[in-house]
């Protein structure tokens, strides 16, 4: 008899720690940048409790608290580029949950330990595959800024399938195989060649262009000058030079003075 009243002491004392529990616990608080994914006898209801501090019925409701915040997940996945190379490449996508599909979300997929693992992980992969086998791996490098626009459009349109919205994408990092960055590498090296090649041409033909037009030059003035040295100017330009003393003409006869009318007569003649 004793015993049982002792046990019937602790029943009740368990069932009033229950009653005062239940009592005392009538609401739920979501606390900033979450929301309350409301569920009637494990059932998702359609309403989201925002911020703050609601009331429920215990034992018949029961709220499970999603983040509604920016998130970030780093993700490295592998692809091929439209020329057959192999893009490895390191990704940090931010993202979020759309606050108004918080009880859908949860309902169809999980916590966001489940989104990341079965949702965004896949999407990224599938989309980096998808949009780098539209460009060479050339293009990869040298049209970054459009290939991350395709990336961010293609996985905004899968994820918002999914009640998830894309906040932001960075290509952290794109690299190939070592393979392909020694070809790379020897190309720019031809490249290279080439052009100090070409540029030594162009500069020889520019010196022969220039010693042509300058010979061409000195023969055109050549000329201009033979052209221009008639009879008259040179005569001019000897009487100009004269200094006043007629030449002396030493031969077999007698020395005599070379008379300056005598040689412009015999010029003209």
């Amino acid at each position: 008899m004793k015993k049982y009243t002792v046990f019937n002491s602790a029943g009740k004392f368990t069932a009033l720690l229950v009653l005062i529990t239940i009592f005392l616990t009538p609401f739920v608080i979501v606390n900033a940048g979450e929301r309350g994914v409301l569920m009637e006898f494990g059932k998702v209801q359609d309403r989201i409790l925002g911020e703050g501090i609601h009331t429920i019925v215990p034992l018949v409701h029961t709220v499970k608290k999603l983040s509604v915040r920016v998130q970030n997940q780093e993700i490295s996945a592998e692809a091929s580029s439209k020329d057959l190379q192999d893009v490895f490449t390191d990704v940090a996508l931010n993202w979020h949950i759309i606050p108004e599909s918080a009880n859908t979300i949860f309902q169809q997929i999980g916590d966001e330990k489940n989104i990341i693992q079965r949702i965004i992980n896949p999407a990224v992969e599938e989309v980096l595959k998808e949009i780098m086998a539209k460009y060479t791996a050339e293009e990869i490098i040298t049209k970054r800024g459009e290939v991350k626009s395709d990336v961010d459009n293609a996985l905004s349109t899968r994820l918002d399938n999914y009640h998830i919205a894309v906040d932001d994408i960075s290509l952290v990092h794109v690299h190939f195989s070592e393979r392909f960055k020694e070809a790379v590498e020897g190309k720019q090296v031809a490249e290279q060649e080439a052009k100090r090649a070409e540029f030594i041409a162009i500069r020889a033909a520019k010196e022969a262009e220039a010693k042509v037009n300058l010979a061409k030059g000195e023969a055109e003035v050549n000329r201009l000058l033979r052209d221009g040295l008639t009879t008259e100017i040179l005569q001019r330009q000897a009487i100009e030079k004269w200094n006043g003393k007629l030449p002396l003409i030493v031969g077999k006869e007698t020395p005599k003075f070379w008379n300056l009318s005598e040689l412009l007569q015999s010029d003209e003649n």
